[in-house]
């Protein structure tokens, strides 16, 4: 566990433990964050665990520990669960964290689907909701949904809203850590640079923390999926728009101004076709949905002995008729792979991390994308370091996004303890 950086509360949020100086200004009592936090951590860390030991491994004094522990009592955080084996003497209380004491919510706002994930405080579902939609045309439409979707994961835990922590949301766009309510109009251009997320806040008087939708299923890797113990790799979300998540030395790196990871938007080809964002031969106009689908279309008088028979085909027809044999789709793959190689060999070279991992509907194919990109990044890569990286899909398949987002709240939840004392709330009607 480590404190979290980065993290956007929307709402207002939750502030730290407060004291007002001489002049009447507020100052944040660091020494009270700091004791809390290591103490929560360290019990959500070990499970079960005594007083004694907190006081030795956190190097406390036992009076310190107790009063903290006194506290988080009484919050239902942890619990007494009886006797431990003796070092000596009597036999000390063993304190238990309480993994289903709160809930957390996780949203992943897709460019074509939104999905919500309940959560214990361990990561683990509780509840989930998905529905396709048309996300980057109907605004108001999507932000009906994600409160239905919320609604509906709430209904469905005993808990209710009354326990519910915190909420964290993925949006397919950049996030700038000054202004998070804001998305990108070149993006997502119906948006018109407002997510309005605050309703969240609004509606179930909880923080929201928010960040981009790759960045999320690069935490949730990290933390429970192929990621773990690694401290630099690199999330790669291949679905209608392409985007990365890089964890460096531990950490989220998101970059000056919350766009780092616009992996979709890396040159490729400075003749190709223009992107969305107005530059020409960007990653995604060769990788993304709309351009696998369109070059489908280029090549069906090419292949007249293929399967294929749509004339609109769809990435999910696409991908089955790849994992059939059909040579068309193969063809469709093969040079999508060839660029996602070149891009990932061109990551690999500059910043040599451990791995690579691949998410979104792409890795559906499994060894019939990863062996092209592995050829390609081995004849791309010029130092052995880099060429050694692992590149592998994703552990958490297509609930990383989402649960990435709660993760995010958690995160931010450990960095902030005073959040997890708050009092459960009138349920939400």
């Amino acid at each position: 566990m480590r404190k979290s950086t980065g993290k956007i509360p929307l709402g207002g949020g939750v502030g730290r433990n407060r004291t007002v100086n001489a002049d009447g200004q507020t100052n944040v009592s660091e020494r009270g964050l700091s004791l809390a936090d290591r103490v929560l951590r360290l019990i959500w860390e070990e499970q079960q665990i005594s007083r004694a030991e907190i006081a030795r491994t956190a190097e406390m004094s036992r009076s310190t520990v107790s009063e903290i522990v006194d506290d988080l009592l009484k919050v239902g955080l942890i619990a007494e669960v009886g006797a431990g084996p003796s070092r000596g003497g009597r036999r000390p209380i063993v304190l238990e964290f309480q993994d289903t004491a709160r809930g957390i919510l996780g949203v992943d706002i897709g460019a074509t689907h939104v999905s919500v994930v309940l959560t214990d405080l361990r990561g683990r579902e509780l509840a989930w909701k998905e529905q396709r939609h048309p996300v980057r045309s109907d605004p108001q439409g999507t932000r009906a949904l994600v409160m239905n979707l919320c609604d509906a994961c709430l209904g469905s835990w005993h808990g209710g809203s009354s326990r519910l922590l915190s909420i964290g949301v993925a949006v397919p766009s950049p996030v700038d850590p000054v202004h998070p309510e804001w998305l990108s109009e070149v993006v997502i251009p119906n948006w018109q640079g407002r997510s309005e997320l605050e309703r969240l806040h609004q509606k179930y008087d909880a923080p929201v923390y928010v960040d981009n939708d790759a960045n999320c299923g690069a935490i949730a890797e990290h933390w429970w999926g192929a990621g773990r113990g690694i401290s630099n790799f690199v999330y790669v979300k291949l679905a209608y728009g392409i985007g990365a998540g890089y964890i460096l030395n531990g950490e989220i790196y998101r970059g000056a101004g919350g766009a780092a990871g616009e992996f979709g938007h890396m040159p490729i080809d400075p003749r190709g076709e223009t992107c969305v964002c107005g530059l020409k031969g960007c990653l995604a106009t060769f990788v993304g949905t709309e351009a696998l689908e369109a070059r489908t279309r280029a090549l069906r008088a090419d292949f007249p002995d293929s399967a294929w028979s749509d004339d609109q085909p769809s990435l999910a027809a696409l991908l089955d008729q790849a994992l059939a044999g059909d040579a068309l789709a193969l063809k469709v793959v093969e040079e999508a792979a060839d660029h996602l190689g070149t891009a990932v060999a061109s990551w690999l070279n500059l910043m040599n991390p451990t791995m690579v991992v691949l998410g979104g509907g792409l890795t559906k194919l499994g060894d019939v994308l990863l062996t092209p990109i592995r050829n390609k990044v081995k004849a791309c890569t010029l130092v052995s370091a880099a060429a050694m990286a692992k590149i592998r899909t994703s552990e958490l398949g297509p609930r990383a996004v989402a649960l990435g987002a709660a993760t995010l709240a958690l995160e931010a939840a450990f960095a902030e303890p005073s959040l997890f004392r708050r009092k459960a709330r009138p349920e939400v009607r």
